[in-house]
């Protein structure tokens, strides 16, 4: 598909800030300069750069690279490092989040058409493998332990989302499975942002793995909410193409309670629909009121706060500071993303 230009007025963004990061709003700046400078317009580019241009200013709400500051601003200075990695992290998510779409069939993110909608699949998926290239490029210019833990951490990210992928269909997958899931395809990557942050700033390894318990808790309850919001969220808010975990047959956390607490006239209807077998056809209007009426919604938002309450308990040993109330601040706001 020939690429055509779009401008900002075409598609306008939806305002997204996190509040908790104006400590750290300057350094996120850097970060989003050096992600924009691994997407430099060529001149010898053509038609591509039409698809960096499109990447360009369109950052989210940098909750991964505010992670890698903030945890680094709890024990010292924000290093070039920091800011470096902060970067490459964020790169390796919107990497994923590009192939996510082309799986999922997203038509919008962040506000915007994806680049598979705009451009077409085979776009998208070798603009993610362009922005790995660059990854590995600024992995070089790094320290040896800080590259193996992105790159420990990238691998688990992927085979979280291909174990998702087998686990398509399996109408009996259950909570603890689930929870594994996520915590590889999400949670792990939130983790590994504090520790990197902390270990950077000389923390210590104790508080180093107090910093990446507290990451792997908001990203679990991050990706519990995240797929509460597929069915039951707006998308002129959230951004993106909802309804694409149901779509595709994946059991979330309130689709999990649901069937083990419907009645079995409707238990029977989400077994057929989720494993495919009837080609059941469930309306996600339907559905958010099936999970309402049974009480998952409410249960599937009280495991969430179950983890942000587990991040806050592990910074409690950490000195205070304004950065560790960011830090915190943060967590509530990935809880409310759900309200």
């Amino acid at each position: 598909m020939q690429p055509q230009a779009y401008s900002d007025t075409t598609f306008p963004a939806a305002k997204k800030t996190i509040s908790a990061f104006s400590l750290i709003n300057d350094q996120l700046d850097h970060v989003r300069k050096l992600i924009n400078d691994q997407l430099a317009v060529s001149s010898k580019g053509g038609d591509i750069n039409l698809l960096f241009e499109h990447l360009h200013g369109r950052s989210g709400k940098m909750i991964r690279p505010g992670l890698v500051l903030l945890a680094g601003k709890c024990f010292g200075k924000i290093t070039d490092e920091h800011i470096r990695v902060a970067a490459i992290i964020e790169m390796v998510h919107n990497a994923t989040l590009l192939h996510d779409d082309v799986i999922d069939e997203g038509k919008t993110r962040r506000g915007r058409p994806t680049i598979n909608k705009l451009w077409g699949n085979e776009s998208a998926v070798l603009l993610g493998d362009y922005l790995l290239s660059r990854v590995f490029s600024l992995c070089t210019e790094l320290p040896t332990w800080v590259a193996r833990t992105i790159a420990c951490a990238a691998t688990r990210v992927c085979e979280g989302e291909l174990r998702q992928v087998t686990q398509k269909q399996n109408s009996q997958l259950s909570e603890s499975e689930y929870i594994e899931i996520i915590t590889e395809k999400s949670a792990v990557l939130f983790s590994s942002c504090c520790k990197l942050g902390a270990l950077l700033s000389q923390a210590n390894e104790q508080q180093a793995e107090s910093l990446s318990n507290f990451g792997l808790n908001i990203g679990i309850a991050f990706q519990i909410i995240d797929d509460l919001l597929d069915i039951t969220g707006d998308e002129d808010k959230t951004g993106k193409t909802l309804g694409t975990d149901m779509n595709k047959h994946k059991l979330t956390l309130g689709a999990i309670h649901l069937l083990k607490n419907s009645d079995t006239k409707k238990k029977a209807l989400l077994a057929d629909f989720y494993s495919n077998a009837k080609q059941t056809q469930i309306d996600k209007d339907i559905l958010a009121e099936m999970l309402s009426s049974h009480g998952s919604l409410e249960y599937a938002h009280s495991r969430a706060q179950e983890y942000i309450d587990k991040a806050v308990l592990a910074l409690t040993d950490l000195k205070k500071s304004d950065a560790k109330e960011a830090l915190i601040a943060t967590a509530k706001f990935v809880a409310d993303r759900a309200v």
